[in-house]
């Protein structure tokens, strides 16, 4: 019996007691961690294909969290006296598959009609003043608030009165 698990991006073929190496996952080790995105499950005689995933689950406890083998990058421009080395480890977790049946836990969610109607407040957000605004845009702003300040004026000048006015 095996399945073909996606996660991190990243497809996996997995049977129980295999131990793979997937994208860090936030998850201590030796805790439960459930795969609910699977692509293909197959006892040996019949073979289910999801659109996209099925309705079931595979568990799997993790082993370990830890960084891969570095791997070295270096750049060279030949003649141009340009040498740049980095190096970067990828963070792994690695996950001991234990069950590939588990049926996947379906949240409840509350049908409209026994859901509670709550009276929605249309309520303008509030939008800050910031120096990065145009001053057309200020000047906007001050009327929709019904702000009092001289068109003529800077732009500092503008911003100081729309800030004391608000407080």
């Amino acid at each position: 019996m095996y399945a073909v698990i996606e996660t991190g991006g990243k497809q996996y073929r997995v049977q129980e007691g295999d131990v793979i190496t997937v994208e860090k996952l936030n998850v201590a080790a030796g805790e439960k961690v459930v795969f609910d995105k699977v692509l293909l499950m197959s006892d040996g005689k019949e073979v289910k294909v999801g659109t996209p995933y099925l309705a079931e689950a595979v568990t799997g406890s993790v082993v370990e969290n830890g960084k891969g083998k570095k791997v070295i990058i270096f750049k060279y421009k030949a003649k141009k006296d340009y040498r740049k080395k980095q190096g970067h480890r990828q963070p792994y977790t690695m996950v001991k598959i234990e069950s590939l049946s588990g049926d996947v836990e379906k949240k409840a969610v509350p049908k409209a009609a026994e859901a509670p109607k709550e009276e929605v407040k249309e309520a303008k957000p509030v939008k800050k003043v910031s120096a990065s605004m145009k001053k057309d845009e200020l000047i906007a702003f001050a009327k929709e608030n019904n702000i009092a300040i001289d068109e003529k004026a800077t732009k500092a000048v503008i911003i100081e009165a729309i800030e004391a006015a608000l407080k």
